[in-house]
């Protein structure tokens, strides 16, 4: 079955950098456009970013473009997630996504918490 399971939460220094990883089993890495969502507390989930198969067209939100980067390496099922200069209000829990046939599969997510 389809599983996502995230890496990489930290405690990082406002104005910083850090980076995420997400492997993924059970389905055709390759083959499905891979997000980034993340949810802080007493927010909703919101996307991040997203890459297409073959990792051509990422896509950010507007509160993330031009500090985190989003990529993937199909040869090792794996999707990344480059951040730089974190602020305190990218702290949230970072998850993985990928919807096949209607259906959302997440992970667990990862904690990164920036400190002022």
């Amino acid at each position: 079955q389809v599983q996502l399971v995230e890496s990489g939460g930290a405690l990082v220094r406002s104005g910083g950098s850090h980076g995420l990883s997400c492997a993924a089993s059970g389905f055709t890495f390759s083959s499905w456009t891979m997000k980034w969502y993340r949810q802080a507390p007493g927010k909703e989930r919101e996307l991040v970013a997203l890459i297409n198969p073959g990792g051509t067209l990422p896509i950010y939100a507007p509160s993330v473009k031009g500090r985190f980067t989003i990529s993937r390496d199909d040869a090792k099922n794996t999707l990344y997630l480059q951040m730089s200069r974190l602020s305190p209000e990218d702290t949230a829990v970072y998850y993985c996504n990928v919807r096949r046939y209607n259906s959302d599969y997440w992970g667990r997510g990862t904690q990164v918490t920036v400190s002022s």
